[in-house]
């Protein structure tokens, strides 16, 4: 029998409720580190959908003068909880630094609510696409549990108590909630331009039509963007599960490279010399319209 599975037979045997957090670990850091990393990144993007979301992100400016840090700062803490723990040191110092960041903004808790759904359903649907193989269902239900306790933690309220649930107020604040508006569009050029950066300049062009070739129709129109030809589109979803079938013929991953990103563009050696605590958004703007401040912190 092919050890290529070996891990999903692992996590099968573990129970998805008792066992999240090393199922979680398991699925992100060694089954799938590629297609999580992907499929949050979308995840994100698919916040900005949201105007009264785009609206705080665009007033602050962080999106438009330092988006790399931004999506590094974020990127690192999520996995600091995942490999560590989120009740582990290094989880709990992630959590403070993320609600330090959330706790000067006056957020919504329906907003607050809909960002954790992302986390918990795009990787899901992603690999479900693209993935070298379906997530279990051990797995599945293990990364809504880890949300669903990190959310606790970030005293978020109303979290579901069970998957179907919240996958359904994932859907149906999309529906609600996705309309168009001038910071949806201006914030998500700022990530296009982003994630188009990481390439030479000459693909930069071809790397936004990728990219805008990934958003469903509600996404798109969201944002105001145009969506490549079907075609263009057909080839994309080829090339992703043509990477997939490769992937699956590769031996089993040995090392997580969760938190371990020493290539990083705004933390060099991560995480040597780094501790989660140095990662975060800076104080809010001293010009930040104050509705866009947390009621405590108002002047």
């Amino acid at each position: 029998m092919s050890r290529r599975f070996d891990r999903r037979r692992e996590i099968e045997a573990l129970d998805p409720v008792r066992d999240h957090q090393r199922i979680y670990r398991i699925s992100m850091g060694l089954e799938f580190p590629w297609d999580y990393k992907r499929s949050l990144e979308f995840a994100l993007f698919r916040t900005y959908c949201v105007p009264s979301i785009s609206a705080l992100l665009a007033a602050t400016g962080e999106f438009e003068h330092r988006p790399q840090k931004r999506y590094d700062d974020t990127a690192l803490l999520i996995a600091e909880m995942a490999e560590h723990g989120y009740d582990s040191p290094r989880g709990k110092e992630a959590l403070r630094v993320v609600n330090r960041a959330h706790g000067q903004f006056a957020i919504s808790n329906e907003d607050m609510l809909f960002v954790l759904s992302t986390f918990v359903f795009d990787p899901i649907d992603w690999i479900a696409r693209f993935g070298w193989r379906p997530l279990t269902e051990h797995e599945r239900i293990a990364g809504f549990q880890f949300y669903r306790e990190v959310g606790k933690r970030m005293n978020i309220a109303d979290i579901p108590a069970d998957f179907d649930t919240f996958h359904r107020f994932y859907v149906d604040y999309q529906r609600e909630q996705f309309v168009f508006s001038d910071t949806n569009k201006r914030i998500g050029s700022y990530t296009v331009n982003l994630f188009s950066s990481w390439y030479p300049a000459v693909t930069r062009p071809l790397v936004r039509k990728l990219v805008h070739g990934l958003l469903d129709e509600n996404m798109a129109r969201a944002f105001g963007f145009s969506r490549p030809p079907e075609v263009v589109r057909a080839g994309e979803r080829l090339g992703l599960r043509a990477r997939a079938a490769v992937v699956r013929l590769m031996p089993p991953r040995k090392d997580s490279k969760l938190a371990r990103e020493p290539g990083n563009r705004t933390y060099p050696g991560y995480p040597e010399g780094y501790r989660p605590s140095d990662l975060g958004a800076p104080p809010p703007p001293d010009d930040l319209d104050d509705r866009w401040r947390a009621p405590a912190r108002r002047a």
